[in-house]
């Protein structure tokens, strides 16, 4: 991974399409995934259950998808940064897919494109395209199109 790309609110106005690279792996360990079934009381066996999930469908036990998703946050802080926005903000999703599990012990990373930068009431609308893999996978992990603002 590579330093994150510095835009400033004027340069980020000329910046949809700009490819940002691709982040540095994270893990995704049992303990993550564990603590986060018990932040969302989701806590299906196939998640928090070692010894049954090695029967079930993938073997082993495998992150919640909004787990993947809820890593977007750090994948994009560590491919771009915005240096004179006072707040940047989650401002929601258009589309999220997980295409395939990440098993417990894997590592992730993302690659993140900007699709589109427009003007809002006190600052800019950036969606970003994110595709999120999970190493040695042949599919995504998970791609999703992120919303944030940039506020001055």
């Amino acid at each position: 991974m590579s330093e994150p790309t510095h835009f400033t609110m004027a340069s980020l106005r000329d910046a949809a399409g700009a490819d940002l690279g691709v982040s540095g792996w994270i893990e995704v360990g049992q303990d993550r995934i564990t603590a986060f079934a018990e932040a969302t009381e989701d806590r299906q066996w196939i998640h928090v259950d070692p010894q049954r999930a090695a029967d079930g469908p993938f073997g082993t036990t495998v992150a919640h998808g909004y787990l993947t998703l809820s890593l977007l946050p750090e994948i994009t802080g560590q491919l771009f940064e915005i240096t004179d926005a006072a707040v940047r903000i989650n401002y929601g999703l258009n589309k999220v897919r997980f295409p395939s599990p990440v098993p417990a012990g894997s590592r992730i990373r993302g690659r993140a494109t900007i699709v589109s930068v427009d003007e809002v009431p006190g600052g800019l609308q950036v969606v970003i395209a994110t595709t999120i893999e999970c190493e040695g996978a042949a599919k995504p992990a998970c791609v999703a199109e992120s919303i944030v603002r940039a506020l001055a």
